[in-house]
């Protein structure tokens, strides 16, 4: 008797979104890696395997799929739990503010609040209150850039500026380069491997944007494994989370412009940074999702237009 596989029982979307929902809770999954539940979860997976819009489940329920879509769908639910990576790896895609990345275990899966503040700050009409003017900015650094997914959307919201991007993993400048390529920004958008802005040779900026690693120690010694699958270069950020903070936050003045600033995801650590810098005039900046983990600070905040007087 020939045995029935679940890809032989599952006809349509709601069929497997329905089942990769049961299998995710019963596995008690973590989640985090651009959903927050199961139900999102599987219907990332779902949708994104099938090349479907990820965000449009109902025209789409009860769509009978192929015998190779059944068996693909059944090979990758079962991977999420069992291996317990991020639904991300198993399809090499992720999503910021609805733009598509190509991501893999090079680099971690792109979940940035500055992507959300730069859309909202410059998706509308009106000019940002602090950021600068996007048509002004001539040239944007992002340093740890990991998939290169910061840099691309820079690229893309400042269009008279040249992008640089800087990572200490050539693994992920790989990562990187398919992700400039596929955005098609290959002509003003350069990739440099090296730590921090050690490579960039005194080059200044108009913007520089940096998401580095910010766990700390003790939470990266309980981490989910689903964030264990992830590089720990691109996690780990010292005793406190903030090693990298503090070397960015040291170097920074010397490259960034007059009128310049920067914009930095820290994570939780506010209230270490602002005990120990109690001089440096941060811009909390607020997401639907996250109070205080960002900060944007002006040029001038961090000295570069008192120390171009003194010389």
């Amino acid at each position: 008797m020939k045995e029935i596989s679940i890809a032989d029982e599952l006809f349509t979307v709601r069929d497997f979104w329905r089942y990769a929902i049961s299998r995710f809770q019963a596995a008690k999954l973590s989640f985090g890696h651009g959903t927050t539940t199961a139900t999102d979860d599987a219907a990332f997976l779902v949708l994104d395997s099938l090349d479907l819009p990820i965000d449009t489940l109902d025209p789409f329920l009860d769509a009978r799929l192929t015998t190779a879509e059944r068996r693909l769908l059944t090979e990758r639910i079962d991977a999420r739990v069992t291996t317990r990576k991020p639904s991300a790896y198993l399809t090499g895609r992720s999503y910021i503010q609805g733009i598509r990345f190509y991501v893999d275990e090079r680099v971690i899966v792109p979940r940035s609040f500055i992507g959300e503040i730069l859309f909202s700050e410059y998706g509308g009409e009106e000019e940002s209150l602090y950021l600068p003017d996007r048509f002004g900015v001539e040239s944007v650094v992002d340093i740890c850039t990991g998939s290169g997914c910061l840099a691309v959307i820079a690229a893309g919201l400042f269009p008279n500026a040249e992008v640089d991007a800087v990572d200490l993993s050539p693994d992920a400048l790989e990562v990187a380069r398919i992700n400039v390529t596929d955005h098609e920004f290959s002509e003003r958008l350069t990739l440099y491997q090296g730590n921090l802005f050690a490579p960039l040779k005194g080059k200044t900026y108009d913007l520089i944007i940096t998401n580095p690693p910010y766990v700390d120690h003790d939470e990266m010694a309980v981490l989910p494994e689903e964030y264990r699958r992830e590089p720990a270069i691109a996690l780990d950020g010292g005793p406190d989370g903030l090693d990298l903070v503090r070397s960015i936050l040291s170097q920074a003045p010397k490259h960034l412009n007059p009128g310049g600033g920067m914009i930095c995801e820290i994570g939780t650590g506010r209230e270490i940074l602002e005990e120990e810098y109690p001089d440096l005039d941060f811009f909390w900046l607020d997401t639907a999702e996250s109070q205080g983990e960002v900060f944007w600070i002006t040029a001038e905040a961090l000295g570069v237009g008192e120390k171009k007087k003194r010389k």
